[in-house]
């Protein structure tokens, strides 16, 4: 079976599908991954093999045009709406209209039997459609974006499939979802599960880790690339902040080294970690303070961890919510209160001091375990292709 993979120009969009893509290679498949270089250079690092189509996007480039300098979009947007994210998955839409026939050459050449797209990419089942194949999408995580996205691409792409002699926008004929079932919208399609399995690169286990602990507790804080490039310096400070007085409490921030400096000083406690795949230690921390991305979401789940959300944008405040709503997590979402070291610190402790919250997280690890792993899902993926949608 030959299996195309197609993502939109963000390697965090892609990632989320690379156990599977190594799963489909463990089964004997062939798997090739299109897109533009953004993508193609994350899957390269993963060992897959890759077809260029079009030029680099770089989306934090193209985010960070519109807002002020200084702000970081929470500050300038608030929380988004369910209009406001169909008006972002424009861009999405309107992304695959300009690469529709670039994908559809590649594809009429390769000869794929499936394609496996992720969520926001949506030239996926126009070409598996053009090509009578079945389509399957990949969720991320928690998943307000469906709707909204849906909605953006049969606005913006039904001419276009008209002009390819479909009636209309097709829809997948699988989803799948790594989000444990209890933790997803209720608004988001029912999908097929699909166990998390963390990948964000790889790197050389730190030495820390097996060192022993010096504090009662040790929480991981991570904000993402994208948070902090978008002027997400100064919440940061106040997040490392809030660590003074809490001393019974280790912190191991992720943060690249070129924003070190701009840190400047640091409570004793606090230890910068550069990026390194959070799988690797999470297993040695109580809680996790995090920006609400999918991926460093669904490692704090597979990890049982506790976790404050600071949300910054689209789907990230509906992940806090439903952390919340589980018992498991505690919400920041006003940018007033994330930028202020005392309510931060007040979250930690409230978080560490209730057993109820660790309790929950065990329970979400427990139910992400139970899901079919990617080998199994490849399975099914199998028959589908066979019968062909």
């Amino acid at each position: 079976m030959r299996v195309l993979m197609l993502s939109t120009p963000v390697a965090t969009h892609f990632t989320p599908m690379v156990p599977l893509a190594w799963a489909l290679r463990v089964a004997g498949h062939e798997v090739l991954v299109a897109g533009q270089p953004d993508v193609t250079a994350a899957a390269q690092r993963a060992g897959l093999c890759t077809s260029t189509v079009g030029d680099a996007f770089d989306a934090v480039g193209f985010l960070s045009i519109r807002y002020p300098e200084g702000k970081r979009p929470l500050q300038v947007t608030g929380r988004p709406s369910v209009d406001t994210m169909a008006e972002h998955s424009k861009v999405w839409a309107v992304h695959a209209d300009i690469h529709l026939d670039a994908y559809l050459g590649l594809a009429r050449s390769w000869r794929p039997d499936l394609i496996v797209s992720e969520q926001y990419e949506c030239a996926g089942p126009v070409v598996a459609a053009v090509l009578g194949i079945p389509a399957v999408t990949h969720r991320w995580a928690v998943d307000p974006l469906g709707e909204p996205t849906r909605r953006a691409a049969e606005e913006l792409l039904t001419g276009t499939c008209r002009k390819l002699g479909l009636p209309a926008l097709p829809v997948p004929d699988r989803i799948l979802d790594p989000c444990p079932p209890s933790l997803q919208v209720p608004e988001a399609e029912p999908g097929t599960p699909i166990q998390y399995v963390p990948f964000n690169g790889s790197a050389d286990l730190p030495g820390w880790v097996s060192e022993p602990r010096t504090t009662t507790h040790r929480m991981c804080v991570s904000l993402g690339t994208a948070t902090l490039a978008l002027n997400g310096l100064p919440l940061l400070r106040a997040i490392i902040s809030a660590f003074d007085g809490l001393d019974d409490v280790e912190a191991l921030v992720t943060v690249e080294p070129r924003f070190h400096d701009a840190l400047g000083p640091v409570p004793r406690q606090v230890r910068f970690v550069d990026p390194t795949p959070l799988d690797l230690f999470l297993h040695t921390c109580d809680a996790m303070l995090h920006h609400g991305g999918a991926g460093t979401t669904l490692a704090a789940i597979r990890a049982g961890l506790p976790q404050v959300v600071l949300p910054q944008v689209l789907s990230m405040f509906a992940t806090g919510d439903a952390l919340a709503s589980a018992g498991a997590g505690v919400v920041l979402a006003d940018p007033s209160e994330q930028d202020d070291p005392a309510a931060v610190r007040e979250a930690m402790r409230k978080l560490l001091a209730d057993p109820g919250y660790r309790a929950a997280a065990v329970g979400l690890r427990e139910e992400m375990a139970g899901m079919p792993g990617p080998v199994e899902v490849v399975a099914e993926l199998e028959a589908l292709a066979v019968k062909g949608g």
